[in-house]
Order: C-alpha cells, then sequence, then structure tokens
C-alpha cells in the first residue's frame, strides 16, 4: 500500500487536539530552555502543525531533538515522520527509518509499522540526527549546529551553534524568513548578511555599486535573475541563490561561503581559504559572532 494510505488513515499519525495559546505565551526562546521531554515534544508537535504559533518546522525539529535526547518515544517518532514525508526538505527515508527504530525500541507500535512500510530491518543503516531544513542539524540541547572544515580559518574540524533568534523584525525579517527555507538556508544567516551588508538599508549602494540590501553588483544580480534589484524581495532572492550556490560550492563551509560572498569565489580559491583582506576577514567574523 501506498505511503498516503496511512496517512489517510491514521496509521502513521498521533492525534493532536487543536489548541489555543495565549498571546504571547510559550515563545519558542523560552519553550527551548525547558528540560521535560513530555513539554518539549508537546509543543513541537504545536510548531510542526502551527497549533497556536506559527508553523515552523526547524523550531519543531529543535524541541523534537532535544525531546529525543531525553528519551522520548513520541519525539524520535515524529521526528521519523518529518523525514519520511520530506517537511524539511527532500524525502530521507534511511534517517526517516533510524528515528523510527529508536522509537520502535520503546515498543512504539506505529513506528514498527512504518519501518515495515518502508523495508527496514534490523540495526539502521545511518545515524538518527536532526538535520534541519537548511541542511543544518540541532543537537540534543536543541542548539543549532553547523560543521566548519578544516581550513576555514584554523582549528580544524569544529561546530559553531547558533545560540539565538536574530532580532530584526519588520517587513524585511519577515520576507526573510518566509523564503529562506525555500533556498535551504538558516533565516538567521541570511538576516546576518543584510545586517552586516547594508543595515536593513534597501537602497543602500557601496562605492563599488554593490546594490541594495544584500548589496549585490550588477553581475551577481544578473548571474541569478534579479531584474529589479532595488525591489527587496528580488534583492534578498538573489543574495540567497547566491548563498546557496556558494554553500553548495563550497561544501557547506560557512566561513568560505562568507568570504567568497565578500571577496569572489575566486579569491577564495586563489588563497586556499579566507583572503588576506582586512575587510574580508573583518565581515567573516562579524557575521559569525552575529550567530553566535
Amino acid at each position: 500500500m501506498p505511503l498516503r494510505y496511512f496517512l489517510a488513515t491514521g496509521l502513521v499519525t498521533l492525534a493532536v487536539a487543536a489548541v489555543t495559546v495565549p498571546a504571547g505565551a510559550g515563545s519558542f526562546e523560552s519553550v527551548i530552555k525547558g528540560n521535560s521531554a513530555r513539554e518539549l515534544s508537546r509543543w513541537g508537535r504545536r510548531f510542526e502543525h502551527g497549533e497556536g504559533v506559527a508553523r515552523d518546522i526547524d523550531h519543531a525539529i529543535r524541541l523534537y531533538c532535544k525531546a529525543a535526547a531525553r528519551g522520548d518515544a513520541a519525539a524520535h517518532y515524529h521526528l521519523g515522520w518529518i523525514y519520511a514525508v520530506g517537511r524539511a526538505g527532500e524525502r530521507d527515508d534511511a534517517l526517516a527509518a533510524a528515528w523510527f527504530h529508536r522509537a520502535a525500541q520503546q515498543n512504539d507500535a506505529h513506528a514498527e509499522r512504518m519501518l515495515a512500510r518502508l523495508g527496514y530491518t534490523g540495526e539502521p543503516h545511518q545515524d538518527a540526527v536532526c538535520l534541519l531544513s537548511d541542511g543544518g542539524r540541532a543537537n540534543g540541547e536543541g542548539a543549532v549546529v553547523r560543521p566548519m572544515q578544516a581550513g576555514a580559518g584554523g582549528g580544524g574540524t569544529r561546530e559553531v551553534a547558533i545560540t539565538r533568534e536574530h532580532p530584526a523584525q519588520g517587513r524585511v525579517a519577515t520576507l526573510v524568513r518566509r523564503l529562506a527555507p525555500d533556498y535551504r538556508l538558516s533565516p538567521n544567516l541570511v538576516l546576518a548578511v543584510i545586517e552586516v551588508e547594508s543595515d536593513f538599508n534597501p537602497r543602500a549602494r557601496s562605492p563599488k555599486n554593490a546594490q541594495g540590501l544584500m548589496q549585490l553588483i550588477p553581475e551577481t544580480a544578473e548571474r541569478f535573475g534579479v531584474r529589479d534589484v532595488w525591489d527587496p524581495e528580488q534583492n534578498i532572492r538573489g543574495g540567497m541563490a547566491y548563498l546557496r550556490w556558494l554553500t553548495r560550492y563550497f561544501d557547506g563551509d560557512l566561513k568560505l561561503v562568507l568570504a567568497a560572498y565578500n571577496a569572489g569565489e575566486g579569491a577564495v580559491e586563489r588563497y586556499g581559504g579566507i583572503p588576506p583582506y582586512a575587510e574580508t576577514q573583518d565581515y567573516v567574523r562579524r557575521i559569525i559572532e552575529r550567530l553566535n
């Protein structure tokens, strides 16, 4: 039977009653600080389905991940379901199976059925990790961590945690938070880039003719299909398309991505890392500080 059968019959979903959350109550920043696995998982369901809060799949994953680290079987199951149906990006059966396996070890009948449906038996083929919609991941405390590859500023491979939500509000911030998942980027990263590039001024122009919120030079704007560089949404889309291209080009190495956004990918390639330009080194440092 196809996967949609399980959806239609309710075999792979747990009933969640609609809830109304009082205004101002239960912000993500306050909820993620909790340590009750049951409450973390309950709030994860609210953010996953938009029940009384704005729907946010990455918030849900981070909450489930923290609950899962504390042994909550429901969180294991819900993470498996997210990856089984592709709610965080492309469908990932192997990752889904890894989470269903953990739930099944706690005698979760729904998870056992999903493992059978996916055709997985025995030990999972990969680790159960909490992948976010932008390709990053959450750890057992719900913090966002991103791999930093060797050669990206020294110190070998390490992880950088994004420990706060960017405080920006208003139309630009709303646009970024709506559009960033389409490019598999962290909204916090994009907002930090905009802050450093233009300080949220859509009419900003640099001496080098970089223009708009994300300071696109005409060649980059044309490269990524931006017709009106002064239109905030087009500018943001062009900048995010470039960031996404750089992320793939540099295998997710965030420091190299930022250095290339500032100085160009050619300069990063020539120097085999962050170029020895004071402006570029300061640019990378300032954005990393904002993410942390």
